[in-house]
């Protein structure tokens, strides 16, 4: 008898469609778990009391601070972190495709062109429009 996608051979484990769900289901209890495990052990050993007036106010190197400390902070030092932290990411993953680089083959190599080629963009737009420059 032929086999076929209905059937399987005689010497294949039979493996059910629900063994992956099982993997998944086992992962998300533990991620649940080991969240609540946390946030359990961070209560329990936190420090219960209020404290004197001391207790709430910011400080710089246990200095106290002078002045009106919550001011705002522009807008372009949270635009130039965030450009810095997602270029920093890309450089991670520019690292790992150079580890891989000799089984990457050609289809790797065109990817990573295009990965490279999408942030070259997205940089000199950033630089267009002046998000770079420091003011």
């Amino acid at each position: 008898m032929p086999l076929n996608s209905w059937t399987v051979a005689p010497d294949e484990a039979f493996v059910p469609v629900t063994t992956g769900l099982w993997y998944v289901l086992g992962f998300a209890f533990a991620g649940t778990t080991f969240v609540l495990l946390t946030i359990g052990a961070a209560w329990l050993l936190s420090h219960r009391s209020k404290g004197d007036r001391h207790k709430g106010l910011p400080y710089e190197s246990g200095i106290d601070t002078f002045g009106y400390t919550w001011g705002r902070v522009g807008l372009s030092f949270y635009i130039y972190a965030l450009l810095f932290v997602a270029f920093d990411i890309e450089i991670i993953f520019i690292y790992l495709w150079a580890i891989v680089f000799r089984d990457a083959l050609f289809g790797g190599f065109l990817a990573m062109l295009i990965f490279v080629a999408i942030l070259l963009l997205g940089l000199s737009y950033a630089w267009r429009k002046g998000v770079l420059s420091w003011k």
